[in-house]
C-alpha cells in the first residue's frame, strides 16, 4: 500500500491549524548537586530550538514530502521570529498571526545525561480579535488543501474549532483532530479523532475490559458523528474504531527513548496516508510504524519517507 503514497506525481497539501509552540532544549552535564538546594546543577553546553505543538505536526508533514501550511498565533517577539525562521527552513507555508499582547508559547526542556530533568512552560492565551481573524483566514485557505489537521493543545488557539470543522467538512475535506480537554462535543463531525488513553478516559470514564472500552469508544464515535476514532495506547499500540470494525495494531517492539511529539507524528502520518487514498486500516499500521520510529529519537522529531518505507 506504500505505492499509493510514494508514486503520487503531485505532492499532497496539508493545512495544520492549532496551538503553535517553540520547543527549546538545553543540553548539559550533571556532575554535582547544588549547595543551595538538593537539586542537580546542569552546566549547559548546547542549545537547540525546534518547532513544537501544531508546528511539529506541520514539520512532520513536510518531512514526508507534503506541502504543508501552518495556521496559528504567535507573539510579536524573538521566539515568534524563530518559529517563522524554522518554518521557512522546513519549507512550510506560514499563515501565522502575530498577537501583540501575548508571548509565543515556549516549552523549555533541560536535558542532562540524555534525560529530561526539567520542563518550563511559558504560555498565554490569544486575544479574541486575533482568533476571529484566524478563523476568517482558515475559511479562505481550506479550498487549497487536500487534508486538514487540527492540533489542539488546549492553549486557546482552537476555541472556534467547531466552526472550523464544519467549514472544512462542507468543503469536502478530510479533517483529523488531535483532541484535548473534557468536552469532545466541539469536535463533532470530524473525520477522525486521535485521543490517547488519558484523554479518552476523561470523556468516557474508566473501563475494566476490552469489551467495555469498545462499547464506550463506539458510543462516543457515533455520538460525535465521526468516521473513525483512533485510540493511541503507548506500549499497547493503537486501536481503530469504525462502524465496520475494530482494529488493534500492536506497538512496535523497540526501545522507547522519548515520547514527546509522538502524537504529532502519528496524526501527520495518518492524515498523509488517508489523503493519498490508502485504506484506513493500512494508514493506521503506517502511522503506528511512524510513531514507533520517532519515540526512538530525542525530543520532538520527524520521520522521513525513507525511514517509513525503506
Amino acid at each position: 500500500m506504500a505505492d499509493i503514497f510514494l508514486k503520487r506525481t503531485e505532492p499532497l497539501r496539508m493545512l495544520v491549524a492549532g496551538d503553535v509552540m517553540l520547543d527549546r532544549y538545553w543540553f548539559g552535564e550533571v556532575n554535582r548537586i547544588s549547595p543551595e538546594a538538593p537539586v542537580p546543577i546542569v552546566r549547559v553546553e548546547r542549545r537547540e530550538e525546534r518547532l513544537g505543538g501544531a508546528a511539529n505536526v506541520a514539520r512532520n508533514a513536510a518531512a514526508l514530502g507534503l506541502q504543508a501550511g501552518l495556521l496559528g498565533v504567535i507573539g510579536h517577539d524573538e521566539a515568534g521570529n524563530i518559529v517563522e525562521d524554522l518554518l521557512g527552513q522546513s519549507g512550510i507555508s506560514s499563515y501565522l498571526s502575530r498577537d501583540q499582547s501575548i508571548s509565543t508559547i515556549i516549552k523549555l526542556r533541560v536535558i542532562g545525561r540524555q534525560q529530561q530533568l526539567l520542563r518550563i512552560d511559558f504560555e498565554e492565551r490569544p486575544t479574541e480579535q486575533v482568533l476571529q481573524d484566524k478563523l476568517t483566514r482558515f475559511n479562505a485557505l481550506i479550498a487549497g488543501y487536500d487534508v486538514i489537521v487540527l492540533s489542539d493543545y488546549a492553549k486557546g488557539s482552537l476555541v472556534n474549532v467547531a466552526m472550523m470543522i464544519a467549514a472544512a467538512r462542507q468543503a469536502g475535506k478530510l479533517v483529523l483532530v488531535d483532541p484535548k480537554g473534557s468536552d469532545f462535543k466541539r469536535y463533532t463531525g470530524a473525520s477522525l479523532l486521535t485521543p490517547n488513553k488519558s484523554e479518552l478516559r476523561q470523556i468516557i470514564g474508566d473501563w475494566h475490559s476490552e469489551a467495555e472500552l469498545t462499547e464506550k469508544a463506539q458510543n462516543l464515535r457515533r455520538s460525535l458523528q465521526l468516521e473513525a476514532l483512533l485510540l493511541t495506547r503507548s506500549e499497547e499500540g493503537m486501536t481503530l474504531y469504525t462502524e465496520a470494525e475494530v482494529t488493534n495494531v500492536p506497538a512496535m517492539a523497540r526501545e522507547v527513548f522519548d515520547v514527546s511529539g509522538a502524537g504529532d507524528t502519528v496524526i501527520a502520518t495518518m492524515a498523509a496516508m488517508l489523503a493519498s487514498g490508502m485504506p484506513m486500516r493500512d494508514a493506521v499500521v503506517t502511522a503506528n510504524r511512524a510513531g514507533g520510529i520517532v519515540v526512538g529519537k530525542l525530543g520532538t522529531a520527524t520521520v522521513s519517507r525513507e525511514e517509513l518505507f525503506p
